[in-house]
């Protein structure tokens, strides 16, 4: 009864495969971070001592880009497995079927919000990047070419190599969104009133 029931269950899988790398990505992401963090830290008892040992330099400039990184990398896993907070004080009462249209309607608006945040960290790596010509960027979506590369204050990294990573977590999660407005969608379906 409801819309490709198989290729639901083909899509579903390797939306799986897809969450779960971008998930232990996040994770390695995330650890690293942590154990520079530890590092740094350690690294400022030793500045007065004059032995070569101090913090890392640009640290929180790596944990800034790294932390978003990590986020987007686990929206996709988290929105797959319906992990988002619920409120389900008044919804339990309800029934199936309400809530299966609750749950779409869920699914529907994460989607919209994940889309928009895609779309805007698409553009944003587009103001980043300085490589392409302007007829490659009016086909991307782009703009116009800035002037000179953003870079970060300490290390000089480059703006867009954490956009771009970030736009890999968010497109991923956005696709994830429409795939589990679909599946929201067969089980309203599949259910009788």
């Amino acid at each position: 009864m409801g819309i490709a029931i198989s290729a639901e269950k083909r899509v579903e899988r390797f939306a799986r495969v897809i969450s779960k790398f971008l998930a232990y990505f996040g994770g390695a992401v995330l650890t690293a971070l942590a154990l520079m963090t530890v590092a740094s830290t350690i690294g400022r008892a030793f500045v007065g001592l004059q032995i070569g040992l101090g913090p890392i330099p640009g640290d929180f400039e790596l944990v800034e880009a790294g932390t978003a990184v990590a986020v987007f990398c686990f929206m996709s896993w988290c929105q797959l497995n319906q992990g988002h907070i619920t409120v389900d004080i008044f919804t339990g009462r309800l029934g199936a079927h309400i809530n299966s249209l609750l749950l779409l309607i869920g699914n529907i608006l994460i989607f919209i919000v994940a889309f928009v945040v895609a779309w805007r960290l698409w553009m944003g790596f587009g103001e980043q990047v300085t490589w392409f010509s302007q007829p490659v960027r009016d086909f991307l979506g782009f703009g116009y070419k800035p002037f000179t590369n953003n870079t970060t204050y300490i290390l000089g990294m480059p703006f867009w190599y954490s956009y771009s990573l970030a736009f890999s977590g968010a497109f991923s999660f956005s696709l994830i969104s429409a795939f589990t407005v679909w599946r929201a969608l067969n089980d309203l379906i599949g259910r009788e009133p």
